[in-house]
């Protein structure tokens, strides 16, 4: 898999450059004023960087995932013959419903969220953003443990690969839509431009690798209508590779460390980006009391009473990319 991918960093490079060249030129001919649409150098050098450290960080712990995947192989009864063409097209359907359910709860669980963020967190997107990967892959082994059951490591590696691969080329505004079957069958720009969406009717959905059937099948599919704005529901306004690697996991950290009770410090781990826990009975009573002693306020304004929440959600996600 590293082997694959480190071959294909000079044609992710190539890519780039030409999809910058392209849509300086779109700009230059429709005369707007910025040099080219959906580029900003910081930001595709952070979303370089960080492509280069999960790549790194990754090599580390891929022994661990092979050693743990082939020690599942090893006991398993269900091994599939790898010389047998229909076992490929099984490892393609069970690799993609593996992203699938992968995507969906690192959107969905807050200590997944936090190493997957990073991926959302650019408010541009262009095929440098498919490179915004995290530095802390480790919760993604858990996903595709079941493959290990029926194919070898180097199998589901080797369909991970050929599965970010092709998002690489989703990440992009020059391509509008594909025919209507492909658009149907395949996750493509569209789909994925809706996936990096923060508006509302587009958090939470697409989660598809390369087919979108799954979305169509789970209820999560929404169809790219409304121009979509790229990034977070609150952005985090940095380009410094560290803090975008791992800020999320230092809000978290924070409200576990701020919550009163164990079950709402379990519940900033295991709920959704968001999530809050309900006011404890303690706490309710006190801010009763203060305000019955608080005296009624005059002419003057006192504040607009309860605090509004700012939530660090994701534009509803991959993989991965």
């Amino acid at each position: 898999m590293d082997k694959l991918l480190l071959s294909a960093i000079p044609f992710f490079l190539l890519f780039i450059a030409i999809e910058y060249l392209a849509l300086r030129h779109a700009a230059h001919e429709a005369q707007e004023e910025r040099a080219a649409v959906g580029y900003e150098l910081k930001d595709s050098a952070t979303s370089i960087t960080m492509g280069l450290g999960h790549l790194v960080i990754g090599a580390g712990w891929k022994i661990v995932m092979v050693a743990a995947y082939a020690g599942i192989y090893a006991l398993s009864p269900l091994k599939l013959p790898t010389g047998a063409w229909w076992a490929w097209v099984a490892l393609f359907f069970a690799d993609d419903l593996a992203y699938y359910c992968y995507h969906r709860g690192h959107h969905r669980v807050r200590l997944f969220w936090a190493t997957h963020v990073v991926h959302h967190s650019s408010q541009h997107y262009n095929l440098s953003t498919a490179l915004r990967q995290d530095w802390t892959p480790f919760t993604a082994t858990l996903f595709w443990a079941p493959s290990a059951l029926f194919f070898p490591p180097w199998m589901i590696l080797l369909a991970l690969a050929w599965n970010l691969l092709y998002q690489f080329t989703l990440h992009t505004e020059a391509i509008d839509r594909y025919p209507r079957s492909v658009e149907w069958l395949f996750n493509t720009p569209s789909h994925h431009r809706v996936h990096h969406g923060s508006q509302e009717q587009y958090l939470d959905k697409n989660y598809a690798g390369i087919l979108i059937v799954w979305d169509r099948l789970f209820g999560t599919f929404e169809p790219e209508v409304e121009r979509v704005r790229y990034g977070l529901t609150t952005n985090i306004e940095t380009y410094h590779p560290a803090r975008v690697a791992f800020g999320e996991f230092g809000a978290l950290w924070r409200d576990v460390r701020g919550a009163e009770r164990w079950r709402d410090r379990l519940g900033y781990l295991v709920q959704g980006p968001g999530w809050a826990p309900d006011e404890s009975p303690v706490r309710a009573a006190t801010r009763v009391s203060e305000q019955a002693a608080r005296p009624a306020p005059g002419r003057q304004s006192t504040g607009s009473g309860r605090p509004g929440i700012e939530v660090s959600r994701g534009s509803g996600i991959g993989s991965p990319l």
